[in-house]
C-alpha cells in the first residue's frame, strides 16, 4: 500500500540534544500562578457547547487521532492532513498550552457540560474545568494553578494535562523545542448510541456539479432511526471553497449519534449554472432561479373544439353571515360545480349542494370527479388540496332521484366559525335537475322544505357567482424556439369567461377563470421541461400531466408557496413528443401564471455528465 507524503521535516533528526531537553520542558505541568478565568471565558465555553467553529475534526476511522502542532503557529496536522487553528497553541511560563475547545474538536472529543451538573463546569475526558473560577480537577484531583489560563478571551489548558485526561501520548516532534505531537485514542462513545454514516461520490467537485450523498447510518441493536439532522448539506455548490457536511441520527430510544462529518472541496471551471443545474436535476414542484422569465417570447396556443360543460360557480357572498341559498341553477347532462365559502355565521355550519329532480321520470346523477378541502382557515390550502383530490378522484357515485325528489350530492364536514370549504365536482345528469348551494347552521337539516324557506343571499359585490358555458378550454401548441411561455388568467391573452347570475339575471365575468379546465396539448415536447411562474403573487395549485403512458398529478410547489415570477417551479420533463397538461386555476391563489418551456436535454457547452444515481 502506498502512503501519501507527509510533513517529514517535523519528524526528521529525532535525537536527544540540548534543544530536545528544552522541548521536553514544554511537556511538564504548568508552574503555579496561572490566570483564573474571567466571566467572558465562561460565556465563551458555554457557547462552545453548541458551536464548534474554527478547525474541524477529521473522521475517526483510524484507532488514534494524531495532532502535530507548533506553538504560536496556525497550521496543525490532523493524521497528516493540514488544518488551521483559529487560536494557535501558546507558551505560558515556558509551558505548552492548547485551546481547549478547538483541541477537543480536532480530536473528536468536543467539550460538554460536566457530569456533576455543577453550573459553569465543563468536561473533557477526566478533566473538569470550573469556567467561573478557573479551577480544574483531573479524575477528581485538584490541579495546580496555571493548569488553565485565558488568553484573548480563549480558554487554554496545559498540553500535558490534556494528554493525561485523554490517556494520550505527548512527545516532541523535532529538535526545535516548539513542535509537539499529541496522539489520542478515538472516543469509545456510548455503545447504545446509533452511528451516523454517509459518503459522497468523490471529495473534489467543480462548481455546479451534483454531489451524490449515500447514507448508511445504523443502530448497534437494530433499533429504528427516527430522525436525521444534516448540517451544511447542499446537493450542489456554485462557489469555490471548502465545505463541511455533517449528519446526526437519533434512534427510537431517543439516543443521538455523535456528529459525523466529511469535507468537500469545490474548485475549477463551472459545470452548470443554477438554471442549467435545475433543468437537469430539480424535482417536480421545486423552485429554481431564472430572472429572465418575463423576457421570453409568448407562445399563443390554438383553441380547438372538444367536449365541454358549463361551470356552476358559487363564491358570493364568499363569507355568508346567515343560513341561506348561495346559488342555484338548472342543468342537464354534464356540469362542473365549484363552491368556495367561509363560515361567517359565528357558529358551526355546513355547506351543501342539493339536487332536485325536475323531470317526471327518475333521473340518475353521476359524480364523475370530486375534490374537496374542508375545514381549513388557510386559503392557499383550499385550492391546492381540492385540485390534488380532484385529479386523483375516480368518481363513480350515482344518486337516483324520483320525480320531485331532493338529495344532497355534496355535504361538507362541520365548519367552525371562520373556517372554509372548497369543493369542485363534475356531475352528469341524464335529466333536468336543479342544483342549490346553501350554507346551513349545523342544527338545520338539508331538506327540500328547509331549503324552500331559506332566503336567497345577496352577492357581496367583490366576488363572483354565476353559470358559465364552455368551461373546458382545449388548446394546442407546437413548440419552436425555446425558452417560451404561455400565459393563463391575465384576461387579455387568456380572456375571462362570461356568464349569467341565474338568481339575478345579470351578466357576470369570471376573472381568473377559476374552475375552468384547460386541456393543453403540447407538440414537439420531447426533451423539454415546463415550469410554472407566478405572475400575480402567491400561488399554490396542482396540474395533471400525461406524458406517453405516464399520468401524474403534480403538487405546485412541492412545499410552501410560489411567490416570485423569477423563481419558477418545475412541473415536468417531457419524454413523449405529445405532452398533455390539465390545469385548473387554484381557488385562493393569485393569477395570472405563465407556463415556461425550456430545452432540458444536454446542450452544447454543458459540462460533465448526468448523474442518475438517487440513493
Amino acid at each position: 500500500m502506498l502512503f501519501p507524503a507527509r510533513h517529514t521535516t517535523l519528524h526528521a533528526h529525532r535525537r536527544r540534544s540540548p534543544s530536545l531537553l528544552t522541548a521536553l520542558s514544554l511537556l511538564m505541568p504548568p508552574a503555579l500562578g496561572g490566570t483564573a478565568l474571567p466571566a467572558a471565558s465562561a460565556l465563551l465555553i458555554t457557547a462552545a457547547l453548541t458551536n464548534t467553529g474554527g478547525a474541524q475534526a477529521a473522521q475517526m476511522t483510524a484507532g488514534s487521532v494524531q495532532l502535530t502542532f507548533t506553538v504560536d503557529q496556525l497550521p496543525v496536522y490532523v493524521n497528516g492532513d493540514t488544518s488551521q487553528w483559529t487560536t494557535p497553541p501558546r507558551l505560558v511560563a515556558g509551558r505548552a498550552m492548547l485551546p481547549l475547545r478547538e483541541t477537543g474538536v480536532l480530536l473528536g472529543r468536543p467539550i460538554g457540560r460536566a457530569d456533576s451538573g455543577q453550573p459553569g463546569a465543563v468536561q473533557l475526558g477526566r478533566l473538569v474545568v470550573d469556567t467561573r473560577s478557573g479551577a480544574a480537577t483531573l479524575g477528581g484531583v485538584a490541579q495546580p494553578d496555571g493548569t488553565v489560563t485565558t488568553l484573548g478571551g480563549v480558554l487554554y489548558v496545559s498540553a500535558r494535562t490534556l494528554a493525561d485526561t485523554l490517556n494520550a501520548n505527548l512527545v516532541a516532534a523535532d529538535d526545535s523545542g516548539r513542535t509537539l505531537t499529541l496522539t489520542s485514542l478515538r472516543d469509545g462513545g456510548n455503545p447504545l448510541s446509533p452511528q451516523a454514516r454517509f459518503s459522497t461520490d468523490k471529495n473534489v467537485y467543480a462548481p455546479g456539479e451534483r454531489i451524490v450523498y449515500t447514507e448508511y447510518a445504523f443502530d448497534p441493536d437494530g433499533a429504528d432511526l427516527t430522525a436525521r439532522k444534516w448540517t451544511g448539506r447542499q446537493d450542489v455548490y456554485f462557489q469555490p471553497g471548502t465545505y463541511t457536511v455533517g449528519l446526526t441520527v437519533t434512534n427510537s430510544r431517543g439516543l443521538q449519534s455523535a456528529p459525523f462529518t466529511r469535507t468537500i472541496t469545490v474548485q475549477g471551471d463551472p459545470i452548470d449554472t443554477p438554471l442549467t443545474y435545475a433543468l437537469k436535476y430539480a424535482l417536480p414542484g421545486d423552485a429554481f432561479p431564472d430572472a429572465q422569465v418575463l423576457t421570453y417570447p409568448s407562445a399563443l396556443p390554438t383553441p380547438v373544439t372538444g367536449d365541454t360543460a358549463p361551470l356552476i360557480f358559487s363564491d358570493s357572498p364568499e363569507v355568508p353571515t346567515q343560513s341561506g341559498v348561495l346559488y342555484q341553477d338548472t342543468v342537464t347532462g354534464r356540469a362542473r360545480l365549484l363552491a368556495y365559502h367561509l363560515n361567517g355565521l359565528g357558529r358551526p355550519a355546513r355547506l351543501y349542494v342539493l339536487a332536485r329532480n325536475l323531470d317526471d321520470r327518475p333521473v340518475d346523477i353521476l359524480t364523475n370527479r370530486v375534490g374537496e378541502t374542508a375545514p381549513t382557515r388557510i386559503e392557499g390550502t383550499l385550492g391546492q388540496v381540492t385540485l390534488m383530490e380532484y385529479f386523483a378522484s375516480t368518481g363513480g357515485t350515482t344518486l337516483t332521484l324520483a320525480p320531485g325528489q331532493t338529495a344532497a350530492v355534496y355535504a361538507s364536514p362541520t365548519l367552525n366559525a371562520g373556517s372554509g370549504v372548497n369543493v369542485m365536482q363534475d356531475l352528469t345528469a341524464n335529466g333536468r335537475v336543479e342544483l342549490t348551494v346553501l350554507m346551513l347552521e349545523d342544527t338545520l337539516p338539508p331538506t327540500a322544505q328547509v331549503a324552500q324557506q331559506l332566503p336567497y343571499l345577496k352577492p357581496d359585490g367583490r366576488h363572483v357567482r354565476g353559470t358559465f358555458p364552455d368551461a373546458v378550454r382545449h388548446l394546442r401548441v407546437t413548440l419552436g424556439a425555446l425558452p417560451t411561455r404561455i400565459t393563463i388568467g391575465d384576461g387579455q391573452l387568456d380572456p375571462a369567461l362570461t356568464g349569467t347570475d341565474a338568481l339575478t339575471g345579470q351578466p357576470v365575468k369570471l376573472s381568473g377563470n377559476y374552475g375552468v379546465l384547460y386541456d393543453l396539448q403540447v407538440d414537439g415536447a420531447a426533451g423539454s421541461a415546463v415550469a410554472l411562474s407566478p405572475r400575480g403573487g402567491l400561488y399554490r395549485g396542482a396540474m395533471n400531466i400525461t406524458d406517453g403512458p405516464i399520468v401524474q398529478a403534480i403538487k405546485l410547489p412541492r412545499v410552501g408557496t410560489a411567490l416570485n415570477a423569477s423563481a419558477p417551479t418545475l412541473m415536468w420533463r417531457a419524454n413523449a413528443d405529445h405532452l398533455n397538461i390539465d390545469f385548473v386555476p387554484a381557488s385562493g391563489s393569485n393569477l395570472p401564471i405563465s407556463l415556461v418551456f425550456y430545452r432540458a436535454q444536454s446542450l452544447p457547452g454543458w459540462g460533465g455528465v448526468l448523474k442518475t444515481y438517487q440513493p
